[in-house]
């Protein structure tokens, strides 16, 4: 039998490796797929005969059998039609059919063209960690796939470029590792700290949440600066490196019409309260991530939280503890990437006016209590910094005085931090990711600092979680400070942000 032809499927957000044989053999002429193909598989019979007769290559008449194994798994992406129609030319006379260490993906156009694909990057991640080192893969999908580095990349525009590869000596060419980024400037962003008028204890706590990638609320009346205040994160974190691209730019292709897209500025996703679970926590009938997902190494802004359905809220839970979301269906289940920083925005109580100066609110003590059951403990508790925003003085919001070099001192600020982080873990990782064994490790606090901390947590009943990620923000404002011990100073502060809700008096 002739040399399989090998392509890569991606199922959720890895991939598993399909070949595709062939076999000839006489009777009427048909072809027929097995191999437990979908739609778009089965359709790959009508633009393989049109982009065979396009291109001027012969197709055998005679009856041509398909399979695409492993044939228990369900296949439902158009990738495979250059993997078939390769595995059809093989099944001539070829001198240099594709050997183990080759895969082919595309899709077929009527008029002969090899068209881009969904989730590239993915595919070839997981085609090199299966031993592949040379991909011929579509003109159009060629810029995201240099961004994977170790392999060789053939790029073709129709099945008559394959069929040429087929018959002459392959030399693929090496994926680049530099990418083109435009300059970074204060000037592309449309908020950034010094458009905030007053509200210096939260761009402090905004800081803090940059420099260590916490999870953070602001709770205040309306119309006090809170989604100004997230909006302005984005303004003071570093760029995506390459590894960090890689994994956002493979995320956003699985759902962006934009095959050949790169993303080289982090994801700031602002989902309305109206989103359906599944547009948050991804799935639908071909499953894809949601917006939780597509946060991945960037904000999830949430404005007016507990306005958000409460399953959709407590969907929240595992990839804020665990930065990685599992969606379950009958057929399949997948996991995505979800390693974000949240940011949520809330009221007081539904009017907004509750336990502030700046107007009597008119709410009933039932409504309130429902509105903050939205947010139950679990997730206040993975939320590490909550931040009260007061009503800022009117004669103060027309001032005109910015100092913009607060903004590039605040990023620069970010940026030694996480630098610091970087050579402390070796790696991307934050002090928001740090595990149990990696806070005793790391986390060195003075025994003035312990006793303080031990005694808060007494004092305002934390839980363990809540002990650890407040040490947690302890290390990073050290990390602020350029200190290697965790002081008083530091733990206290991180204390402030554990805030309170007041009570509700009937």
């Amino acid at each position: 039998m002739p040399t399989p032809a090998k392509s890569i499927i991606m199922t959720g957000s890895s991939g598993i490796v399909v070949d595709a044989e062939c076999h000839i053999s006489n009777g009427l002429p048909a072809i027929v797929i097995v191999g437990l193909g979908g739609r778009a598989v089965d359709e790959a019979k009508e633009r393989i005969r049109s982009a065979y007769a396009s291109a001027g290559l012969p197709l055998p008449r005679k009856r041509i059998t398909i399979n695409l194994a492993p044939a228990d798994l369900r296949k439902e992406t158009t990738g495979l039609d250059a993997a078939i129609a390769c595995a059809i030319l093989q099944s001539g006379a070829i001198p240099n059919p594709l050997q183990k260490t080759e895969a082919v993906i595309g899709e077929l156009g009527l008029d002969g063209s090899i068209r881009p694909v969904r989730g590239i990057i993915g595919q070839l991640l997981e085609g090199r960690k299966a031993g592949i080192t040379t991909f011929l893969v579509p003109y159009g999908n060629l810029n995201q796939a240099q961004l994977v580095p170790g392999i060789r990349l053939i790029p073709l525009k129709t099945i008559g470029e394959l069929h040429q590869s087929l018959l002459s000596q392959r030399s693929g060419q090496p994926t680049r590792q530099d990418v083109r980024k435009g300059d970074v400037s204060h000037a592309q962003f449309s908020t950034t700290l010094s458009d905030i008028v007053g509200q210096q204890q939260a761009k402090r706590a905004l800081i803090v949440a940059a420099a260590g990638g916490h999870n953070s609320i602001f709770t205040g009346p309306p119309g006090t600066g809170k989604s100004m205040l997230a909006k302005a994160l984005p303004s003071l974190l570093p760029e995506l490196d390459h590894e960090e691209m890689l994994e956002v730019t493979h995320l956003h292709s699985l759902i962006s019409p934009h095959y050949d897209a790169l993303i080289t500025e982090r994801p700031f996703r602002a989902p309305h309260h109206s989103a359906s679970h599944v547009a948050m926590v991804g799935g639908g009938i071909t499953l894809r991530p949601g917006e939780i997902s597509l946060s991945h190494r960037g904000i999830l802004f949430l404005d007016e939280l507990p306005e958000f359905n409460r399953a959709t809220i407590e969907a929240l839970r595992q990839p804020l503890e665990d930065h990685m979301i599992t969606v379950a269906r009958a057929k399949e289940s997948v996991q995505y990437p979800a390693n974000c920083m949240l940011i949520a925005t809330a009221n007081p109580c539904p009017c907004g006016f509750y336990g502030t100066a700046l107007r009597d609110c008119q709410c009933p003590a039932y409504l309130i209590r429902a509105y903050r059951q939205k947010l139950s403990g679990p997730i206040m508790d993975r939320i590490d910094l909550h931040i009260d925003v007061e009503a800022v003085q009117h004669l103060r919001l027309l001032d005109s005085k910015r100092d913009a070099s607060a903004d590039s001192m605040a990023r620069k600020t970010v940026e030694a931090a996480r630098n610091r982080q970087r050579h402390r873990f070796g790696s991307i990782k934050l002090n928001a990711d740090m595990t149990n064994t990696d806070i005793i490790t790391h986390c060195q606090l003075e025994a003035a600092a312990k006793t303080v901390i031990n005694a808060a947590a007494e004092r305002l009943r934390l839980s363990a979680r809540s002990y650890m990620r407040v040490i947690k923000v302890a290390r990073t404002i050290a990390d602020i400070d350029t200190s290697d011990i965790i002081r008083i100073p530091h733990v206290t502060e991180a204390l402030q942000y554990r805030g309170r809700q007041p009570q509700v008096i009937d």
